[in-house]
């Protein structure tokens, strides 16, 4: 395989602490405060093991164009709504428990919760619903197509969101110097079963295509320069790369309290390199996910120095 990235020969045995990245004429402007944003990790088992569905992103699109991204964007107003929010089969109080986020209050943590449904449903037409099926499914997306809000849908239909199939994953916040992003999010990414019978159905608008693939067959591909990703991808890619199944996946989610991950951009003999928890020039300590602490920025190129292999020790 082709490695994305150029480092210079010779990886030193303990990598260079390096000095906090310093913006760079052609960087966008990150300085504004980043927004809430949430992503819906839909999985499913497939003979061959574990499948993660990604969707590639326009390359007109204004944020990460041409990328292959988990369905998501940012919070919109009507996700806070409560009459939405009495909808999701599970007590609010116990949505806001297991985000993790003890400043924000329940509607707050909530909304996230709806946000992540919300994208996952225009952007891929699967409907995080209990009970749901592929033709109740394609009434809801009718009703889309006619200029209906989510709100609306969930009212008309009288439908039941699946919360409870449904987990907080991790949390990523853009840092102020970016490669791939020109605006900042604050985003929770969770994880979920692909809902049985329902069929995908992308926005044209929104996605040129959607694929499912193993964790490893994605970052494979990513590596090989086939398809683009970013940080969070990678990252969350040869995270699950370590789960044989969605249940798996789901009952270690259910335990654990996502981590807030805050990459961090510094400037090395190599280049730029962005750190993440666990690495030596990282403010926090403690690692957050398994693979590598660090990778080398190439453009719009990420990867770690010891090669693809390192996305897995």
């Amino acid at each position: 395989m082709n490695s994305p990235v150029t480092p210079s020969a010779g990886s030193p045995a303990k990598p260079p602490v390096g000095e906090p990245a310093k913006p760079s004429a052609g960087d966008p402007d990150m300085s504004s405060p980043p927004r809430h944003a949430a992503s819906l990790v839909l999985l499913r088992d497939a003979p061959e093991g574990l499948q993660v569905l990604l969707l590639e992103r326009p390359r007109e699109d204004n944020v990460l164009s041409g990328a292959h991204v988990f369905p998501g964007g940012k919070l919109d107003a009507d996700d806070s709504l409560e009459s939405s929010l009495q909808r999701f089969d599970a007590e609010l109080g116990s949505l806001h428990a297991r985000l993790g986020e003890p400043e924000l209050d329940i509607i707050e943590s909530c909304a996230l919760f709806m946000a992540a449904v919300r994208e996952a449903f225009e952007e891929s037409g699967l409907l995080l619903v209990r009970g749901a099926d592929e033709a109740l499914a394609a009434r809801a997306r009718a009703m889309r197509h006619e200029g209906r809000a989510f709100s609306e849908i969930l009212h008309s239909l009288d439908l039941s969101l699946d919360a409870l199939s449904m987990h907080p994953w991790s949390r990523w916040v853009t840092p102020k110097t970016s490669t791939m992003m020109r605006r900042r999010f604050d985003t929770r990414f969770f994880v979920a079963c692909l809902p049985q019978g329902q069929q995908i159905s992308t926005d044209a608008r929104e996605v040129v295509s959607a694929k499912w693939l193993a964790p490893r067959d994605a970052l494979e591909r990513y590596w090989a320069g086939e398809i683009e990703m970013a940080g969070p991808q990678i990252m969350t890619l040869a995270h699950l790369s370590r789960y044989a199944d969605v249940d798996q996946v789901m009952r270690d989610a259910a335990t654990r309290t996502p981590p807030i991950i805050r990459p961090e951009p510094i400037d090395t003999e190599h280049g730029r390199m962005i750190c993440y928890p666990g690495d030596p020039a990282h403010p926090v300590a403690q690692r957050a996910m398994p693979g590598p602490t660090r990778m080398l920025v190439d453009g719009r190129r990420y990867g770690p120095l010891e090669g693809f292999d390192a996305f897995f020790s």
